[in-house]
């Protein structure tokens, strides 16, 4: 065929006049040399563009060509057609006001939206001196969109909480994938994931499971990935441990303890000695010891996100300066 040119005579017409029409006509399958095809152009058509569904190898002595929206060709499907004897658009049921037939059959979609994806169908018809006929189907897709990951909850508490991820906009005709740290979600998990994997719930989520999650979203002719979101879990605190030198000290030195918890947000610190509170803060100075400050040396932290508090102990005895040998002989 020629170039794209649109028929010089438009009109609507009736459901039956449409079927008088075709009654004159029958339907063919081309040589398998000149399989007649469909291919989008542009091939990644974003929403609120035009799209070109261009027909190729079309046979020789047609006579009409029929769109329909879907694979099934019926009266409520039916977008447009064209006749070229008499030469004639007509216009059917699902047909917009955005589309345009040309006398190639190629159909051109313009201002694209969500509502134009999937199936196209167009029929093909000859006179019925040839007994042959075809029907061709297509798909069309938009250009996935970027998607962004909407979460229930960024900052769960380990082990207690329930966490749902959704991949965003709710699109048709695309697949969805996730990732955790830039790999695949592994099998061995508890993960689940609604029929369309678009959700993904996280049944009490541990360390193993936090981190920066990634959603996909694909088509046949495109693919985009969402920016990261980071799971940051709240946990702790285990129980603290005491660092210290020695367990026993001169009098007269410097006593230096220090307290460490595995937590998330970080510990607050406090310090007690047989059970009277000293200061808060991860370490403990005290300078010119006297044998008065032996005793029971106990950290406490606090995690003020999970309410929980933990504790540890550590005895320290202090002599005076005729048992220095007996505190040097005690280091740790």
């Amino acid at each position: 065929m020629g170039p794209l040119s649109a028929p010089p005579c438009t009109l609507h017409i009736t459901w039956k006049e449409l079927l008088l029409t075709a009654s004159f006509l029958v339907f063919w399958n081309p040589p398998t040399t000149a399989q007649v095809m469909i291919e989008a152009q542009p091939t990644k058509v974003s929403e609120g563009k035009d799209v070109l569904l261009l027909v190729r190898n079309l046979p020789q002595k047609v006579a009409a060509y029929v769109w329909y929206k879907g694979q099934i060709m019926d009266f409520h499907q039916f977008i447009t057609a064209y006749t070229i004897d008499p030469e004639r658009i007509i216009f059917g049921y699902a047909y917009s006001g955005r589309e345009t037939l040309y006398s190639n059959a190629s159909l051109l979609i313009r201002n694209v939206t969500k509502q134009d994806t999937g199936s196209y169908t167009v029929k093909i018809m000859n006179r019925m001196e040839e007994t042959k006929g075809v029907t061709v189907h297509f798909t069309l897709y938009l250009e996935t969109p970027k998607p962004y990951i909407s979460s229930s909850k960024l900052n769960p508490r380990e082990g207690t909480e329930t966490v749902i991820l959704s991949c965003d906009p709710d699109t048709q005709d695309v697949s969805y994938l996730w990732w955790i740290n830039g790999q695949s979600l592994p099998i061995s998990r508890p993960w689940q994931l609604s029929e369309n994997n678009r959700i993904l719930i996280l049944y009490g989520v541990t360390k193993d499971i936090a981190g920066r999650y990634e959603c996909e979203m694909k088509n046949p002719v495109s693919s985009s990935r969402s920016d990261p979101v980071t799971l940051n879990l709240i946990y702790g605190p285990q129980v603290p441990r005491i660092f210290s030198p020695f367990n026993f000290y001169l009098s007269g030195n410097t006593l230096e303890l220090s307290c460490f918890v595995d937590s998330n947000p970080p510990a607050e610190y406090s310090w007690t000695i047989n059970g009277k509170f000293l200061q808060s803060g991860q370490k403990l100075s005290i300078p010119q010891i006297t044998t008065e400050h032996s005793g029971l040396y106990g950290c406490s932290a606090r995690n003020s996100a999970t309410g929980r508090e933990r504790s540890t102990f550590r005895r320290i005895t202090v002599v005076g300066p005729c048992h220095g040998d007996l505190a040097g002989s005690h280091s740790q």
